[in-house]
């Protein structure tokens, strides 16, 4: 639409436009434009041009702000320009600067929406809460100085190594925006304030994981074979159970009517029983796996030699011959990241699958009764989304 004289637009045209969301660019004149996006958002913008340069300013929503308001904001906009006044700095100035809590929170609302992870969502802005807004929350955003952050993460830089990094990383992206939205002048000297903080023990090393987005595509490769070592290998991605675990499983620990597969307390790592509900894939898995039992063993995955389960060096070269850069382990971790960062469950509950070492009552707990089911919903979902991208069997064995 070209531009119209001075004042083309009446409260009643805009009152019409805006009811019906029709999309377009509707002058006014003088610059002033009513602007209404293909998804329905509605403004007024003004377009200034000083010294050569053009420059499209925002005047508001066209749903709160009227035509005669809008021509006002205008002529203001306009007025500024001409004396040499940048309108947004003045606009800054005129809503004050924040205090860091109201930076966080502003923060957070303009990225959550890229975050799918709702747990994600909640701990971004708690960690803040709960270590920074005691400290400095209520502080301008503009005298956040490192001294306060040095302190604040010394509190629990060796204590909680990794929410100290976390609670490290989201106080300078509330920094950085504070800087690109004209409220300090610099970021944080983080260099200065690592070398001031006391060095954390080293990590420790983890086996080389899949990365859980690269699971439904990985499955489908697995099955393009038959052997004992990939069938192996299966089992421990859909029971998140460790390779020896796996390896050394016999019949008469699993329960298929109950769905249930219970390890003794001598082949586990911290030497207590632990109970895997076994989600519908992995049911199924085990049921086929009784096509392959052979003569009198009881091992669920026999080895080559009779008696003998496989060797752990059978599912790392089922890995090495895919030319897959990853462990059998590793699965594990690609599980546990899953459930932190793709999932709403209790990092309780993730550990429990796992039979990492907890609380003696925390373990009790979700061995038994609805903590045990709450788990077996977990690993449901897990299986679940393993198969997301085959959109095949579950398990496909020769006939």
């Amino acid at each position: 639409m070209g531009v119209k004289a001075l004042g083309s637009l009446t409260a009643t045209q805009v009152s019409a436009l805006v009811r019906d969301s029709r999309p377009g660019r509707y002058q006014d004149g003088d610059g002033l434009a009513l602007l209404i996006g293909k998804r329905g958002g509605q403004s007024w913008m003004v377009r200034i041009q000083k010294d050569g340069r053009r420059r499209d300013i925002g005047l508001g929503s066209a749903k709160k702000v009227s035509l005669k308001l809008a021509r006002e904001r205008a002529a203001t906009v306009r007025s500024q320009v001409e004396a040499g006044i940048d309108p947004i700095a003045e606009r800054k100035k005129a809503a004050g600067v924040p205090t860091f809590r109201e930076a966080a929170a502003s923060v957070h609302a303009e990225h959550k929406g890229s975050w799918k992870n709702a747990k994600h969502r909640k701990q971004w802005l708690t960690t803040l809460e709960t270590y920074a807004f005691p400290a400095f929350g209520d502080r301008s955003i503009a005298l956040v100085d490192a001294p306060a952050v040095r302190d604040a993460l010394a509190e629990i830089w060796l204590a909680k190594p990794e929410t100290a990094r976390r609670l490290r990383q989201r106080i300078c992206t509330v920094i950085d925006w504070a800087v690109a939205k004209g409220y300090r002048e610099a970021g944080l000297p983080m260099p200065v304030i690592d070398k001031a903080l006391p060095k954390q023990r080293a990590k420790p090393k983890h086996h080389a994981a899949l990365p859980y987005a690269d699971l439904p595509l990985f499955l489908p490769k697995l099955r393009k074979r038959e052997t004992m070592g990939r069938l192996a290998l299966e089992a421990v991605i859909l029971t998140a159970a460790r390779s020896g675990e796996v390896r050394l499983a016999e019949w008469s620990e699993l329960d298929l009517d109950a769905a249930t597969w219970t390890v003794p307390a001598e082949r586990m790592k911290a030497g207590r029983e632990h109970v895997v509900p076994l989600s519908p894939q992995a049911v199924a898995l085990f049921k086929r796996m009784k096509l392959h039992r052979r003569g009198e063993s009881d091992l669920v995955f026999p080895g080559t030699k009779r008696g003998k389960p496989l060797s752990d060096m059978t599912l790392t070269k089922v890995l090495r011959d895919m030319e897959m850069a990853v462990t059998a382990h590793g699965f594990r971790s690609t599980f546990r990241d899953w459930v932190a960062e793709q999932s709403s469950w209790p990092a309780e509950l993730a550990e429990a699958a796992l039979a990492h070492v907890v609380s003696d009552k925390t373990v009790a707990a979700y061995q038994r009764g609805s903590m045990l089911e709450k788990r077996r919903e977990l690993m449901s979902a897990w299986t679940d989304y393993c198969e997301g991208a085959s959109g095949g069997n579950v398990v496909r064995l020769a006939q």
